[in-house]
């Protein structure tokens, strides 16, 4: 019976979960299967994969072959290099001792660079926070500016009225008292024009000590 490892689709619309079953290439591609080895789920961030890495290996070695997509997961999971490593002990390459270092070997690279990529994505979202929080700060700052500008404008508008009203109550009060200063100065002559009224009589006073002659 030929057989083949495959993606079996489940979960909610537009949210899929995919089973990694062993099944009959004759069977539907969601029907019926012979084992279950594992599930992906790429709805999660990173994607998340749960495996029987031994399972796995193991149909693998009995001739299963994966669909192209399953391929990819085993190759990201090490199935297939681990098979590679078993094809070389099968046949007297290596040893299973070798073959064993080899894998625990790539296994620490691998989890080496799932730290960093993890490591990598929590600095993007860090960054992406962030910007959001600089942006909402300046959003912000912005208003308040333009708040702060906008009554300083009303002040200004009220000193510059304040400071015209007083400017023309001003230039009203100057004529009048130009007025009130011309006046004065007119008066001033005419106590001058009083004074030889008042020397008139002093001029008639010797003809009034001439009568007795008479």
């Amino acid at each position: 019976m030929a057989v083949k490892i495959r993606l079996s689709r489940k979960g909610r619309k537009k949210m899929p979960i995919y089973d990694i079953v062993v099944a009959d290439v004759r069977a539907p591609r969601d029907g019926k299967f012979i084992e279950k080895i594992g599930q992906y789920n790429p709805n999660n961030t990173p994607a998340s994969l749960n495996l029987r890495g031994d399972r796995a290996l193991h149909w693998l070695m009995v001739g299963a072959q994966p669909t192209d997509t399953a391929r990819k997961i085993l190759s990201v999971e090490g199935i297939m290099y681990q098979k590679h490593l078993q094809v070389g002990v099968v046949k007297g390459a290596i040893t299973q001792e070798a073959a064993d270092e080899k894998f625990a070997a790539w296994l620490k690279s691998k989890e080496e660079a799932r730290i960093a990529r993890v490591a990598k994505l929590n600095d993007s979202k860090s960054a992406v926070k962030k910007a959001a929080l600089d942006a909402e700060r300046k959003k912000k700052e912005d208003a308040i500016a333009k708040k702060v500008d906008a009554e300083k404008a009303i002040i200004a508008a009220a000193e510059a009225e304040a400071n015209a009203a007083a400017a023309l109550k001003a230039e009203a009060e100057a004529p009048a008292e130009v007025e009130a200063t011309e006046e004065v100065v007119a008066e001033a002559p005419a106590t001058e024009d009083a004074a030889p009224a008042d020397a008139a009589p002093a001029e008639a006073a010797p003809a009034s000590e001439e009568e007795p002659k008479a």
